[in-house]
Formats: C-alpha cells, sequence, structure tokens
C-alpha cells in the first residue's frame, strides 16, 4: 500500500481523510499546523493516532512541507484557510496559505517524483452559477479573496501537470458538513444555537442555495479520485446533484430537532452583494462516470448524525458568538 501524506490533517476534512485511510490499510503522516501546545487538532483524541505519523510544520515554510513529502508516494493537499468572512479582513493570510502553501507541496512533490497528489479546491471557485447543474467546464469567478486565492491554486497545481508531467488532481468538493465542523460554518451555527436554547436565531443571507454533501461521502470522494490515473490534470466535482436554499436548511434543521424558532438576520453576518454566491448545485456526473464513488447519506441522515454530534459537543462550541 502507498505510503501517504496528508496536509491539513488536524482539520475537519483532514482529519476524517486520515481516519479512513488508516482504516483502509495505508500508511499515513499527517501534516499539522506547529504550536507550542503539540496540539494535534481533531486528531488528538482519534482511536487511530497511534496508527499514524504526525509531523508538526506550517505550509507556508517550503522546508517543513519538503521533510515531510519525503519518502511518501501519494500526497493529499487539504490545509488551507477556509474562512470566507475572515478573508475579507485579512487576504495576504489566504495568499501566503492558499497560493504559497500550494506552491510549496507542487514543488517539493516535483522534486520528489510524488506519483500520485491531490490538491483540494471548492465549489466557491465557480462563483453565482451562471448556470445549473455546474460542471467542470463552469467559468471561475473570484467573488471573496478566499475563491481567489483557491482559483489560483487551483491553476497553478495544473500548471505543473502541464508544465513539468506532475500527477495532480483537483478534487472540489463542494458544500461538506458534519462532525468536527468549524463553529463559524451554518449548519453548526444553526445546530449549536438551536442546542443551547435559543429560539430567536442569528443568521445571515437566507436565499443562496447550496449543494451539501456529508463529510464522509466527501473522504470517499476523495480516496476514489485518487484511484483513478484518467483524472490526472484534471478538476473533478464532489457534490450530490441537488440544492437547498439556507432559509429551508435552517426548518429542516428545527423540524429534525423538534423546535419552533425564529430567524433573526444579522447585517454582520451577510456577505457583501457583490462577494455573495448566490447559488452553488453540482454536475457530479463526471466523478460517477470516471470512479465507483457512491454516496451513502441523505442530507437528513446527515444532519441527524451531525445533530448528535453537536449535541454531544456543545461545550466547544460559542453560540452567543459569531465567529468569522
Amino acid at each position: 500500500m502507498a505510503k501517504i501524506l496528508v496536509t491539513g490533517a488536524a482539520g475537519f476534512i483532514g482529519s476524517q481523510l486520515v481516519e479512513q485511510l488508516v482504516v483502509s490499510g495505508f500508511e499515513v503522516s499527517a501534516f499539522v499546523r506547529y504550536n507550542s501546545k503539540s496540539n494535534w487538532g481533531w486528531l488528538e483524541n482519534s482511536n487511530i493516532v497511534n496508527n499514524i505519523k504526525i509531523i508538526s510544520g506550517d505550509i507556508r515554510d517550503y522546508d517543513s512541507v519538503y521533510d515531510a513529502v519525503k519518502g511518501c508516494d501519494w500526497v493529499f493537499h487539504l490545509a488551507a484557510l477556509i474562512g470566507i468572512p475572515y478573508s475579507y479582513i485579512s487576504p495576504l493570510a489566504y495568499l501566503k496559505t492558499n497560493i504559497e502553501g500550494t506552491y510549496n507541496v507542487l514543488e517539493a512533490s516535483r522534486k520528489l517524483s510524488i506519483s500520485n497528489l491531490i490538491v483540494t479546491s471548492t465549489s466557491e471557485t465557480y462563483g453565482s452559477a451562471q448556470f445549473v447543474p455546474i460542471h467542470e467546464e463552469h467559468p471561475v469567478v473570484g467573488q471573496s479573496p478566499y475563491s481567489a486565492t483557491k482559483i489560483a491554486a487551483d491553476h497553478l497545481a495544473l500548471s505543473y501537470y502541464r508544465s513539468f508531467n506532475l500527477p495532480v488532481k483537483v478534487a472540489r468538493p463542494f458544500n461538506t458538513y458534519g462532525p468536527r465542523q468549524s463553529a463559524r460554518a451554518f449548519i453548526p451555527t444553526v445546530i449549536s444555537q438551536i442546542a443551547s436554547g435559543k429560539k430567536k436565531l442569528h443568521l445571515g443571507n437566507l436565499t443562496p442555495t447550496r449543494d451539501l454533501t456529508y463529510v464522509k461521502d466527501t473522504v470517499n470522494g476523495f480516496l476514489e479520485i485518487a484511484k483513478t490515473p484518467k483524472l490526472d490534470g484534471q478538476i473533478t466535482n464532489i457534490g450530490m446533484n441537488t440544492e437547498i436554499s439556507m432559509h429551508d436548511l435552517v426548518l429542516l434543521i428545527a423540524k429534525l430537532m423538534n423546535e419552533t424558532i425564529e430567524i433573526v438576520v444579522e447585517e454582520q453576518r451577510v456577505r457583501p452583494g457583490k462577494s455573495e454566491v448566490r447559488r452553488l448545485f453540482c454536475d457530479n456526473s463526471k466523478i460517477l462516470k470516471f470512479t465507483q464513488w457512491n454516496p451513502k447519506y441523505t442530507l437528513e441522515k446527515g444532519l441527524i448524525e451531525t445533530i448528535d454530534w453537536v449535541k454531544n459537543n456543545l461545550s466547544t462550541f460559542k453560540p452567543e458568538l459569531y465567529n468569522l
């Protein structure tokens, strides 16, 4: 089995990808951001932590990335700054992490002759849908500093395939949700406010639609894309080919939690008008055609598992605060 490095391994999707790789029999190294407390994020209490190699470093530091890549066969690159609101405050941080960090992974992978590199994109790169469902040839539009840096990173990755024949694939998940997601994300925000007893929910714009994939299905999408050489040098969507408005999503969560709620739209939670991505609806025909990916979770099933997890971990959330 291949030796695999996962960057962003301490995060929401990365930690669950690491766990699935271990279960699948791979030898895994987990690249986590260095901190003085040696905290490994969501891997800290994982039941597979003794079966992986933890490497602390900084994705912005080429030397630490090169050392982490050394000796590996495959790399899953998930490390990124992902919060859209904070990208309005510090665009430069996103440039350094998302673009320069991706360059570090690409260059180290090229020099060390990595045989399989999967770079993580985002459906935010499409901007508001110009047609639906959105397939991989849809134009990309940087409507936030975050999405602009991800567009740049994607194109840099594809340039390494064309220029250096680096076997790189770009996996482009639509909105992923589930256990371990940040409190700043929409679904955990709604669930944690309801679970904490709030009857008035403070939220942002409720008119956009999103295509939502449960995290375990997203992780399996990464694995299936990685297995398929036919997707080298290409972008592949991971999504469910469905959409739901944020308003209807709130009502569904409240129904599943057996609560009656009132919604208050707070201006600070609303994106600038020209920056709001108003519709995302995935065309997943490519991943279905070229891989064995078969999503297991309906939206309701995934939300029920997420609700249970948030309730059991409510002390880690601060529902009264707006998290950037």
